[in-house]
């Protein structure tokens, strides 16, 4: 039961920390959306890439273009979310079903889901052009580093900050 209580909180959080975001982007005012691919390019980190772009080249249409990257910052922030909560989900039930080859499944999954979205942060921070974007990109590339593939150590809270730091660099808070 007490599983059940965490994983409710935490895909709770993720979903507001995606929704963040994603809420003040979607104004009448809002660029075209910049299209996102969900293959991962060969010998790339699987995290998704935006149209135009290369695994060595960065994306042309974002670099530099602040709204551009905050629009993607939102979108991925929610795919994130969704991904850690389903994330979280399978590896309870795995865990609960004491199926061991599950669990590591699940935890393989978990892994690729947190370094694909640390990835995706990191290369948005080095495509953004105003210092506080790149910052506050940065800093949650960062925070979800720390977790090392488990999403049971992320505290919301922390990332509620990170999210806000991000919204202000955006020009949405």
């Amino acid at each position: 039961m007490r599983r059940l209580l965490c994983a409710t909180a935490l895909s709770g959080a993720l979903l507001v920390l995606g929704a963040c975001t994603a809420d003040k982007s979607a104004d009448s005012t809002a660029t075209p959306a910049t299209v996102v691919s969900a293959t991962a390019e060969p010998g790339g980190s699987g995290a998704p890439t935006p149209a135009g772009s290369s695994a060595a080249g960065g994306d042309a249409a974002l670099k530099g273009n602040t709204k551009a990257i905050c629009d993607q910052a939102a979108r991925t922030g929610g795919e994130a979310a969704d991904k850690f909560a389903q994330d979280l989900k399978l590896l309870i039930e795995a865990e609960t079903a004491q199926d061991p080859a599950a669990v590591t499944k699940a935890r393989a999954k978990t892994s690729r889901d947190v370094e694909n979205y640390a990835s995706a942060l990191a290369d948005m921070a080095k495509l953004a052009s105003e210092p506080e974007l790149k910052k506050a990109l940065s800093a949650m590339g960062k925070k979800v580093s720390t977790l090392k593939g488990d999403i049971r150590k992320l505290v919301p809270s922390d990332f509620v900050e990170l999210q806000d730091t991000l919204a202000k660099a955006c020009g949405v808070a």
